[in-house]
């Protein structure tokens, strides 16, 4: 059954995944040029997503929705499996935000423009003064009621377990006092690695968990980076906890 998925992927399901995500990104970007960058920023990647999942045949499950106000700025925080937590997130989540993403990703062929003119953030961590630059470009989202996500290990993992958190998500939190909400994704390591561009069909988990509110003084990074951790921690099979929390 396996090597006739193959064949459905890399003929029909590739191409037809190729053409849609350009279309997507011409209509993004234009959408964006002729204004309301907040409904064109989102929603054609939103329906996108949804279709590369159904295309893929990979399913998804979404728990503790409720914990979130679709009226309510947040920053997500969730782990990185593997490549379908980009489409999980975007399709699935249901909340319009804006990637925090890494700088190279703006050379991506098409993908690139079309997320710039979305506004979502790319961030140059190579000094101090890009940092700032990122800092002030989230400061001008958020202000309009947005909400962000943030990879905050920084890359996907190699074996499905979570690497070392990086602390811009949290200092951003910190920064600008809003809620920080954990995202546990679980099962796009199985339906794609960042080792193989094989997909496997499976059903991927989306696990919203309860909002973690600022004090009067905002954050303690410190802290919030392990409260956040050991959140998301605790909604990924055994085989994929860290036993550290």
């Amino acid at each position: 059954m396996i090597y006739i998925y193959r064949i459905y992927q890399w003929l029909i399901a590739a191409p037809i995944f190729i053409v849609a995500t350009f279309i997507t990104a011409i209509i993004t970007a234009v959408g964006c040029l002729l204004g309301n960058a907040e409904f064109w920023g989102y929603y054609p990647p939103h329906y996108w997503s949804r279709f590369c999942c159904w295309i893929a045949m990979v399913r998804v499950k979404v728990d503790g929705r409720e914990n979130i106000n679709k009226d309510k700025s947040y920053i997500f925080v969730a782990n990185h499996q593997g490549a379908f937590d980009i489409w999980t997130v975007y399709g699935f989540l249901n909340h319009n935000f804006k990637w925090l993403m890494k700088k190279p990703l703006e050379k991506i062929f098409m993908v690139g423009w079309a997320c710039k003119k979305a506004r979502h953030i790319f961030v140059d961590d190579s000094n101090i003064h890009s940092i700032k630059t990122t800092i002030e470009e989230a400061e001008e989202t958020l202000k309009n009621g947005m909400s962000l996500v943030i990879f905050p290990e920084g890359s996907r993992s190699w074996d499905g377990h979570m690497i070392p958190f990086k602390r811009g998500a949290f200092m951003l939190a910190g920064e600008f006092k809003l809620p920080v909400v954990p995202i546990t994704i679980d099962g796009s390591f199985k339906a794609m690695p960042r080792f193989t561009y094989n997909i496997t069909p499976c059903t991927i988990t989306l696990t919203i968990h309860r909002p973690i509110f600022p004090g009067e003084r905002g954050f303690n990074t410190k802290a919030l980076m392990a409260q956040c951790r050991e959140d998301i921690n605790s909604a990924l099979p055994p085989q994929h906890q860290d036993p550290q929390g």
